[in-house]
């Protein structure tokens, strides 16, 4: 399982394992601390993950938000349950 999570420096959504404490942003190197920050999706293996961080990423800046909502949120978890029900 992986967290999809977001850096609080340079805003640049990642994923970690969901045993992982830090994570090094990938675009900044700053030290993320997990703990502290929110959990955009529980994601079941990492090419679920890669993937939804390129999407988000991508419809951040097609719709010029600088975050999700929390309606954004609940949806793409929606979608994504859906997904993962659909392809087994």
């Amino acid at each position: 399982m992986y967290l999809v999570i977001r850096c609080p420096g340079c805003r640049t959504f990642t994923y970690v394992d969901r045993y992982q404490r830090w994570r090094l942003c990938p675009m900044c190197g700053e030290a993320i601390n997990v703990g502290q920050v929110p959990v955009y999706l529980d994601a079941d293996d990492f090419l679920d993950a890669e993937q939804v961080v390129k999407q988000l990423e991508a419809y951040l800046h097609r719709t010029g938000k600088k975050d999700l909502t929390d309606q954004d949120i609940q949806q793409l978890r929606t979608q994504y349950a859906r997904w993962v029900k659909n392809r087994t």
